[in-house]
């Protein structure tokens, strides 16, 4: 009898952040299960409530500060003060996320990181000793480029003028003078925790793969993609990076190329989930687990690639419990998610994309009901003798 299920979801975008997705799916388990023990582990991936869920996690607290909006407006973003106080989380996408561009004004190559830099010099304001930045759900293409102006940096062109922000300008960049950047950042460790499948440059470079998500036009995504082969020499030439391939290096392309930015500061940028599970303490949960419940907004044959289901489902496995995987889509590959026993879609019913956001909730509950009563229908059936399942055996009768 299940008696002790985790359930560890990501947040649905623009719907249900991983706290309300891990209530809503506990909801439903209880419908089944009422003296079920229910372990809640929202999981984050570097995007949006990072800063929020690690706060709560860990006894932190969020330290709101105005700061410079992906479109060049002024904000109200946060960033994160862990429990110890030595460590802060700054959320990129608090401060440059694609959910703060308006829709009439998406265009990667004009939105900027500036912020994420203002965010890092608040926490480092607060003397904190390593500052860990997540990324994702981004909504920038700029490599980065406004977050090193906000910590000092002067990217010039060929005339020696400063370059006004956003990914387009960065195939008019000459030079970087990083005389006046912040000191502080020698004296603390910098993280990024990030999507090592990201990179930089190339056919699978950040601008070709995700700047049509971001509003890029198929002429915007070849001009952003030049601008960020520059940036990646410019930086390594100007910024003395050594040993560190900024073109194709695992997670250089991580939030619009915030990840060779930042790596050309001296970050080390780290498997996602390496970094931040590690205040979750989900491994020890997995293993006392009777089954594991994940979610996210869509499973498919990009879920494998870094996403919270895949990871979750190859941890479970290493202790050998069964996963249940809920999503609001099924798509292509979904069945084939290493380590997921079983997948089952939230909709009842085709309905326009708008009410399932708003009854996200609702229907995460619901499924997940769904979903555990099959599970202990199946638990109760009784399993066939070997003779029948071989076929060597035949009834008499079918009614």
């Amino acid at each position: 009898m299940l008696t002790r299920i985790v359930v560890a979801p990501s947040g649905f975008k623009e719907s249900l952040s991983a706290e309300a997705a891990a209530d809503a799916i506990a909801a439903g388990v209880l419908r089944v299960l009422p003296d079920a023990e229910v372990d809640l582990v929202p999981l984050v991936d570097g995007g949006e409530g990072t800063a929020a869920t690690l706060a709560a996690a860990t006894g932190g607290r969020l330290v709101t500060v105005p700061a410079t909006g992906p479109v060049g407006e002024t904000i109200a973003a946060h960033f994160a003060l862990l429990g110890s106080r030595d460590t802060a989380v700054v959320e990129m996408a608090a401060v440059a996320g694609l959910s703060l561009v308006p829709h009439d004004l998406r265009d990667p190559g004009a939105t900027t990181t500036y912020g994420v830099g203002e965010l890092i010099r608040a926490a480092l304001d607060l003397g904190v000793r390593r500052i860990l930045v997540g990324c994702g759900d981004s909504g920038t293409s700029d490599g980065g480029a406004g977050a090193l102006q906000a910590l000092g940096a002067r990217l010039l062109d060929v005339d020696g003028r400063d370059l006004p922000y956003g990914g387009r300008e960065l195939t008019r960049l000459h030079s970087i003078d990083p005389t006046g950047l912040d000191p502080r950042l020698k004296e603390v460790e910098l993280l990024v925790a990030c999507n090592p499948y990201n990179v930089l440059c190339g056919e699978r470079g950040v601008a070709r793969v995700f700047g049509p998500q971001k509003g890029a036009t198929p002429a915007q995504v070849e001009e952003l993609s030049a601008g960020l082969e520059n940036w990646a020499d410019v930086l390594t030439r100007d910024l003395a990076v050594h040993g560190t391939d900024l073109r194709h290096g695992p997670g250089t392309g991580a939030s619009g190329g915030l990840g060779a930015g930042l790596a050309a500061l001296g970050a080390r940028l780290r498997p996602r989930f390496d970094v931040l599970l590690d205040h979750l303490d989900l491994d020890a949960r997995l293993a006392r687990a009777d089954l594991v419940v994940t979610a996210e907004g869509a499973l498919d044959h990009q879920t494998p690639r870094g996403k919270v289901p895949a990871e979750v489902a190859r941890r479970a496995k290493l202790y050998g419990r069964p996963v249940l995987a809920l999503a609001g889509t099924l798509g292509e590959g979904a069945h084939e998610v290493p380590g997921v026993d079983a997948c089952h879609g939230i909709l009842p019913a085709p309905m326009a994309l708008a009410e399932a956001l708003v009854r996200a909730s609702e229907l995460l509950t619901d499924a997940t009901e769904r979903a555990l009563r099959m599970i202990v229908l199946g638990a109760r059936l009784p399993v066939p003798a070997q003779a029948e399942v071989s076929g060597t055996q035949r009834p008499s009768s079918v009614r």
